[in-house]
């Protein structure tokens, strides 16, 4: 990382950053291109590990390229507030932010509730029951991050 005095080390800190945002963006491998997908998510820390849990409709584009290979990079951000100078003819963004690679695994159906539990945790805290009915057309994948590293312009 170019600028050392922006980058977050703490693994805690960069927890925190990704529990503060609302989207993560996650790029699967296309024949040399990235294969870019905004999406929910639900994210678990055990330890060193952390793993981010997703879902979908139950066929398409992302699972054909997770199962060609399944090495993935994510990315999140959040904490947005441009900072314009008009005197210095000067515009800068403040944010934080969470990147990072790792393996995605499709989950099969006894894994499903549980990651879709997670999945609902980050948007309601609170609780908040969804139909089961929808499980059944829905397929949940998780990314095992293998490595990370944050940033905060502030």
């Amino acid at each position: 990382m170019r600028r050392k005095d922006r980058e977050v080390t703490d693994r805690n800190e960069m927890i925190r950053i990704m529990r503060d945002c609302d989207v993560c963006r996650l790029a699967l491998n296309n024949d040399g291109y990235p294969y870019i997908l905004p999406l929910n998510f639900g994210l678990v820390q055990m330890g060193d590990t952390v793993e981010l849990y997703f879902h979908g409709a139950s066929e398409g584009t992302k699972y054909e390229l997770i199962k060609k290979d399944n090495r993935a990079s994510f990315e999140m951000d959040c904490k947005h507030v441009l900072q314009s100078n008009e005197e210095k003819g000067h515009c800068t963004m403040m944010f934080e932010s969470v990147i990072g690679q790792g393996r995605v695994y499709i989950l099969g159906d006894e894994d499903k509730k549980k990651a879709l539990d997670m999945i609902v945790a980050q948007y309601h805290p609170e609780g908040f029951e969804y139909n089961p009915a929808a499980m059944s057309r829905t397929t949940v994948f998780k990314l095992v991050v293998e490595n990370m590293t944050g940033k905060i312009k502030s």
